[in-house]
């Protein structure tokens, strides 16, 4: 055996390694991205993450409900004196002082930090009770004059913050944000 077949036997023998560890490797990947890529949400999902909702029709003192990724949504339009009463809270009469507002996230729970708007005319809420989750009562319910859990007695006031009952937060504030006057973008 001469001195150039031994580096060709070599040479194929370094070929035939790269060629099955690429193989290799395009194998595992073939077989592990289906598992991936299931992990992404699906298309229901994705069309859930954020929705617009028109407020135009709400009449001051009135609310609705919508469903935002499978949870109620309360989009209240307050009243003046609604508005002065929410304002009128003293912070060190609240049991969680906390604005739970995704949109202003580490401020109080002043009604301004909860409020949609600057003028505190709208209110939008998670309507999930944060002692076991039951959807609270609304429409001036309770001894605020907010919502009411009649489950395990929790009372929010017309901000939507924990006044009386064993719920430990305020309701929950979602991202949304105004894109014109009547339309409300959730997420």
């Amino acid at each position: 055996m001469s001195h150039a077949e031994t580096d060709s036997d070599h040479t194929r023998r370094d070929f035939l390694y790269v060629a099955t560890a690429a193989a290799g490797a395009v194998t595992v990947g073939a077989m592990v991205w289906p598992l991936i890529d299931q992990m992404n949400p699906s298309a229901d999902v994705l069309a859930l993450a954020s929705i617009e909702v028109d407020v135009g029709s709400i009449e001051p003192g009135t609310e609705i409900k919508v469903m935002w990724r499978g949870k109620p949504v309360f989009i209240r339009r307050r009243t003046e004196e609604e508005i002065e009463a929410a304002r009128a809270v003293a912070l060190s009469d609240l049991p969680d002082q906390n604005a739970e507002n995704a949109n202003k996230p580490g401020a109080d729970a002043a009604d301004q930090n909860r409020t949609l708007d600057a003028a505190g005319e709208w209110l939008v809420m998670v309507g999930v009770c944060t002692h076991l989750g039951c959807v609270p009562l609304g429409d001036g319910s309770g001894e605020f004059n907010g919502w009411f859990c009649p489950c395990h007695g929790s009372h929010y006031d017309i901000a939507g913050r924990i006044r009386k009952g064993p719920a430990p937060r305020n309701l929950e504030v979602p991202q949304a944000a105004f894109l014109d006057d009547t339309t409300i973008r959730l997420g």
